[in-house]
């Protein structure tokens, strides 16, 4: 998902009013860790993951991208010089290209121009140093992981721990990947999602995407539950002609139940500007899909002005309001890069909490 900041929103009633008639009680909705504890530690990293985990998230989402010998690697873009030191490495200055991705230029060095062992000496770096300079004293610690090992990850927390963790894996780019370079990562998630038994429709799994065919696609080959992602504006990449809007209506939205299981979409399609819920969790909920909006994240900057405490864009804010107005809104599930704050929320924790 896009980082943005949500600034659309109008928090200041966000208080009235009653829970929506089909609102799941909190603790039921899904914490889904948004590439790990992304808050605490670099992000799309085996520790941010493992640290998610220990919070209590029910859900770690790897965002996918491929090497140049094919091999899933988690990344929240294919360009690697915003969370690698791969820019000061002199002996990949030959791989800076420039590219066209969904429309935007972008000049950097790519995933797919990489083999897996290239990929290995570099070292991960955090990726809004301003707003989180904690976080850069992790910077150089971690390598860029597999998928495979994040679904090892899971499973040795798996044993220790007792409790089931789920997989919400986004691929990045799937029609670009495959029309730019010949890769095509549906394939290689089938196959991978295959050799570990995560293919059917019971295993904790959700695979999201911000297209419609790979979607279509993916119905047609596994069981897991799929999810259209929507983005705060424009439509899908591969059907130039869908806008999100008309895909957010009660017709359209029929129609991606077709071939999905619910919607991640940006925060501001589901809340009014005073706090309010639209009609978009209800019509989804109508067309039997669920609702996972995103990104709900602590820090000022990225949250609406009448939730910002005092200080600067680093601070911590009031996102115990937005969270409050997503429970009353009937979401089933929040993407967060604090899960440690939102799993104590959704067990009745409001020590953290803004004075109300």
């Amino acid at each position: 998902m896009v980082a943005k900041p949500f600034l659309t929103l109008a928090l200041g009633v966000l208080a009235l009013g009653a829970p929506t008639l089909h609102a799941a009680p909190a603790e039921d909705i899904l914490i889904i860790a948004h590439r790990g504890a992304s808050g605490e530690r670099p992000e799309h990293t085996l520790a941010a993951y493992e640290r998610a985990i220990d919070q209590g998230a029910d859900y770690i989402e790897p965002d996918l991208v491929v090497t140049k010998d094919l091999v899933l690697v988690a990344r929240h873009e294919t360009e690697l010089s915003d969370t690698t030191d791969v820019a000061s490495r002199r002996e990949f200055e030959d791989r800076r290209r420039t590219r066209d991705i969904e429309g935007r230029r972008v000049t950097g060095w790519f995933a797919e121009d990489f083999t897996l062992a290239e990929l290995r000496t570099l070292r991960v770096k955090e990726q809004m140093p301003t707003v989180r300079a904690a976080n850069t004293a992790f910077n150089g610690l971690y390598q860029i992981p597999t998928f495979a090992e994040i679904v090892q990850l899971v499973r040795a927390k798996e044993a220790e721990t007792g409790r089931t963790v789920g997989l919400y894996p986004e691929l990045k780019h799937p029609t670009l990947l495959l029309e730019q370079e010949g890769i095509d990562t549906v394939d290689l998630l089938v196959r991978e999602l295959r050799q570990f038994g995560l293919d059917s429709a019971d295993a904790p799994v959700f695979v999201q995407i911000f297209e419609v065919g790979p979607l279509q696609r993916l119905d047609k080959l596994i069981d897991v539950p799929l999810i259209l992602l929507i983005s705060s504006e424009g439509g899908p990449y591969d059907e130039p002609t869908m806008r999100w809007g008309e895909i957010m209506t009660p017709t359209g939205l029929a129609e991606v139940a077709t071939y999905a299981d619910g919607i991640g979409p940006f925060m501001g399609h589901v809340l009014n500007a005073d706090g309010s819920a639209t009609s978009l969790v209800a019509d989804a909920h109508a067309a039997g899909l669920k609702v996972h909006p995103w990104t709900l994240r602590r820090e000022n900057v990225f949250l609406p002005v009448a939730a910002r405490r005092e200080g600067g864009e680093a601070t911590i804010g009031c996102y115990d309001a937005v969270w409050d107005a997503l429970v009353k809104a009937g979401v089933d599930g929040v993407f967060t890069d604090n899960p440690a704050e939102l799993v104590a929320l959704a067990a009745g924790d409001r020590s953290a909490a803004c004075s109300r």
